[in-house]
């Protein structure tokens, strides 16, 4: 088994602000390899916020987000299960990491559940008709729209997104989130405006 040193325990938890002794385990798990303790947790973030799914959360933050120079602005509501843990600072942290992902990215919906069923067939229809997929064996039409299809969720779906600049989603963000807070932690809506839309 590997040393592992309060250094390297530590610069794990500021790269995922998971627990100390989480850190501590993924690194023995991993033999001081940082990215793979860094994987190790995030498998056990999306294990934990599976379990975590299906557990209710009505309460949380109702948050804005003005960008300077006030031509985007963002109204997000973001649920967790207690009001103890919507008054944490990590907590607070995240709804304005995504309030600003909503501001930057202009996502249409929540995630591919949030799609309208009209608005999906309307864009299944639309690549099919498109000539590429014409051309294409009729085999395999379908597979290419399903791949478009992907590609789409990723712009117009916030947890598809990827988070900034970042290689992680939004999903993956939050499943982080849920893992080192402990409740179960759900964007519920957001409105983006920005100035002189839609005149």
């Amino acid at each position: 088994m590997a040393d592992i040193s309060a250094s390297l325990v530590k610069e794990l938890r500021d790269l995922t602000g998971a627990g100390f002794m989480d850190c501590k385990r993924a690194l023995e798990e991993s033999g001081g390899d940082l990215e793979r303790a860094t994987a190790v947790l995030r498998e056990r973030g999306l294990a934990a916020a599976a379990r975590k799914s299906g557990r209710e959360a009505r309460e949380g933050l109702v948050s804005s987000y003005i960008h300077t120079g006030g031509r985007v602005g963002v109204l997000i509501e973001v649920n967790c299960e207690t009001d103890f843990v919507a008054m944490t600072d990590e907590f607070k942290r995240l709804v304005r990491d995504l309030a600003v992902q909503v501001a930057g990215l202009a996502p249409l919906y929540v995630d591919e559940d949030g799609i309208p069923a009209s608005d999906l067939e309307a864009k299944r229809a639309e690549l099919l008709a498109d000539d590429a997929t014409r051309k294409k064996p009729e085999a395999i039409r379908a597979q290419i729209v399903d791949g478009q299809l992907k590609k789409w969720y990723s712009q117009v779906c916030l947890y598809d997104q990827p988070f900034r600049d970042e290689e992680r989603t939004v999903r993956e963000l939050v499943n982080e989130r849920i893992a080192t807070i402990g409740e179960n932690i759900r964007v519920r809506r957001f409105t983006r405006y920005a100035l002189g839309e839609e005149l």
